[in-house]
């Protein structure tokens, strides 16, 4: 069981509006809308997966993580780098 199962259901509600705001942004476009308020949704859209990225992040550290390192063994000490790597990758985009 991941991490985040316990709140799939948030998860994807906020994944569907983030989808809607995509969409919105894609009839922008199509619809000539003014370059700035388009940015202005980007923005939004782009601070909102974010937020969903880091409560993922969050769930793995205190479900995952925790599991591996409280169980000892190489699998605490891979999972805090894979942890590591996922934060990097988040830090650069």
């Amino acid at each position: 069981m991941h991490g985040y199962s316990e709140s799939k259901g948030d998860y994807l509600v906020r994944l569907r509006r983030i989808e809607g705001q995509v969409r919105g942004l894609q009839r922008m476009v199509e619809e000539d809308a003014y370059c700035i308020d388009v940015l202005t949704q980007v923005s939004s859209v782009t601070r909102a997966l974010q937020k969903v990225a880091l409560a993922l992040l969050d769930e793995h550290m205190e479900h995952c993580v925790r599991q591996a390192v409280e169980e000892g063994g190489p699998q605490g000490s891979e999972k805090i780098a894979e942890a590591m790597a996922a934060v990097e990758r988040l830090v650069r985009s």
